[in-house]
């Protein structure tokens, strides 16, 4: 009998010293930090949902699997299916829930209430509704198109580039209108022809749109958005060079794309992360940018860039650093 209760005894022992350690499986399930994705294109569109994804990628590789997980919902276009993803997803307790695309923003304004212990996060955007658990995001993405901008305008031989451009509203625009002021910039004399096609999705009319470019002399291309792997494609078959943005687009052609804006979020989400754990749910604004790391300018190691194109794009990269270069807009 005494060695019956001595055995009840030490088992129950060794469960509190478990427990206060946090030795069991439940206990090291609680430190795993869980973030939920809702996003408008595939994870690998090499645009705006591949930036947040390779984000998540390398803030989990620095953390660790056992510290870090996230699941994704890619290709919510439908807005309803993304509110509803989103609903879930905070249903299920995870610690953060991305909404990664601007037209999500109502919804989360109507879901983020619901849900006071979970954190929510959207962008491209600086607001966060005024909500404790809401953070949000955005590139100052003019910053790296005005690089782009100003390496286009010396690689260009016609004097005539050509912008496909999606929905002319957030990271878009701004990086639309960066790349016009960094060729201003360096060459007024240069045209620069813009068009929005009215879609972040159409690959069909990206494709339109380039070869329409191209027909009127452009022989440099940008543009954002998922849709511009038509517009790459155009751009390769015609040798047409080309300058990406929000994800590395390299890979797409490495012919002709000469280097890529690409979007890190990872510095901000582990921003967000700290906050979190600190008991700050949301309610703070954050920007991504070139001073930060949030925005960096990927060269392509397969394309020969002159020397002289690569000397002004790190004066400008530097510029902008160091604030004597001041990417303004209208």
């Amino acid at each position: 009998m005494k060695k019956l209760v001595w055995l009840l005894t030490s088992i129950i022992v060794l469960t509190l010293v478990l427990s206060a350690c946090g030795g069991s499986p439940a206990a090291q399930q609680a430190e795993k930090f869980r973030v939920a994705v809702v996003m408008p294109s595939a994870k690998t569109d090499l645009a705006f949902s591949q930036s947040m994804v390779d984000a998540l990628t390398r803030v989990q590789n620095e953390m660790g699997a056992d510290k870090f997980e996230f699941v994704l919902s890619e290709n919510m276009f439908v807005v309803d299916d993304a509110a509803a993803a989103i609903r879930d997803y905070a249903t299920q307790g995870y610690n953060l829930v991305i909404a990664h695309g601007s037209q999500y923003g109502s919804s989360l304004q109507e879901i983020a209430p619901d849900f006071p212990e979970t954190s929510f996060a959207w962008g491209t955007t600086l607001d966060t509704f005024d909500q404790p658990n809401i953070f949000a995001y955005e590139a100052a993405s003019q910053e790296g198109g005005y690089v782009n901008g100003v390496m286009a305008a010396t690689l260009s031989q016609s004097s005539v580039i050509g912008v496909v451009g999606p929905i002319e509203t957030g990271d878009a625009k701004l990086y639309v209108d960066g790349f016009k002021a960094g060729v201003a910039a360096t060459n007024p004399d240069i045209q620069v022809n813009v068009n929005y096609i009215g879609s972040f999705s159409d690959v069909a009319l990206a494709s339109e749109a380039a070869t329409t470019h191209i027909s009127a002399g452009a022989d440099v291309l940008t543009g954002t958005a998922q849709m511009v792997v038509g517009a790459i494609g155009k751009a390769e078959e015609n040798n047409v060079l080309w300058f990406g943005t929000q994800s590395n687009q390299t890979s797409l052609a490495p012919s002709i794309v000469v280097a890529s804006q690409v979007y890190h979020w990872e510095g901000i989400v582990k921003e967000m992360i700290g906050l979190i754990q600190g008991g700050t749910l949301g309610g703070k604004s954050f920007t991504a940018d070139i001073s930060n790391g949030g925005e960096v300018i990927e060269f392509n190691p397969d394309y020969s860039l002159p020397t002289d194109a690569k000397a002004l794009a790190d004066k400008t990269i530097a510029g902008i650093k160091d604030g004597s270069i001041d990417v303004s807009l209208p």
